[in-house]
């Protein structure tokens, strides 16, 4: 009962601002486009929102607020173009997020299928707020990524074959490069030809790195830069090297701006 209750007072908590008009045509050339078949991959969206001084938190593990409410609505505009969206363990554990679209355009209520990148099977599916939505049918159930030597509960197991998600297994490594070949080919292979990533920090930097250095993985990169200094302590997104950009173009809003841009090898 306390767990429908709080989705419930959550779901009620949380309806959109209309999209302001600009952001439309801003946003359309960043916007997923058939990939060529022997790309074996999604077309990759990668975006989050930051402070002034490149942090997406206060400290590790708490949840921060960042953006304006058009920016928010943004973001769940971005998910309705795209097939799945992707944040990693900590940013779940953090923000026990809906990782739901309630974005709504001529009718259409796409919600894209949530990926988790867990590896070593830390989340409680069973207890998170994504379970409660998808018993109310307010969103996908979600692609688990997770260590192939790794037992989940069987709880969550059963759940998630009853709500058509999945845990995927896979043969990860340390070599995390080699990770995102193998994760977002087996995205592809299950159907998925765009996905949108959110975070949390680790999986930013490391994309940003591998992009520049060994591979071509990022189709667009879309960042909300809020009009806030979290601090020292924050947790911050700083690839180790420089990364390039192109195709650059800003906008702004009441408090936020923008900064869409493809990323150059």
């Amino acid at each position: 009962f306390i767990f429908f209750s709080r989705f419930t007072r959550n779901h009620h908590q949380m309806s959109l601002i209309p999209l302001p008009e600009s952001l439309v045509p801003f946003l359309e050339p960043y916007l997923p486009t058939p990939k060529i078949q022997h790309q074996k991959r999604p077309f990759v969206t990668l975006t989050y929102a930051q402070s002034l001084d490149s942090r997406i938190a206060a400290k590790k593990g708490t949840q921060t607020k960042i953006s304006h409410l058009e920016t928010k609505t943004m973001t769940h505009y971005l998910r309705s173009k795209h097939d799945a969206i992707m944040v990693a363990i900590g940013t779940v554990q953090a923000d026990d997020p809906k990782l739901n679209c309630r974005y709504r355009e001529d009718g259409n209520d796409h919600s894209p299928r949530p990926v988790i990148l867990d590896p070593h099977g830390k989340w409680n599916y069973s207890e998170s707020q994504l379970r409660a939505i998808c018993d109310n049918k307010q969103g996908k159930a979600p692609y688990i990524i997770i260590e192939e030597n790794v037992k989940p509960k069987q709880e969550d197991i059963e759940i998630l074959q009853e709500q058509n998600g999945l845990f995927i297994y896979l043969p990860l490594s340390t070599d995390h490069s080699a990770n995102w070949d193998l994760i977002l080919q087996k995205l592809h292979d299950l159907g998925v030809e765009s996905i949108m990533i959110e975070g949390g920090a680790m999986v930013i930097n490391e994309l940003l790195d591998f992009h520049r250095t060994q591979h071509d993985l990022i189709d667009s990169l879309i960042i909300t830069v809020g009009p806030i200094f979290l601090g020292s302590q924050g947790v911050e997104v700083s690839p180790r090297k420089q990364v390039n950009l192109e195709d650059v173009k800003w906008w702004t809003g009441v408090s936020d701006s923008i900064i869409c841009a493809k990323v150059t090898k």
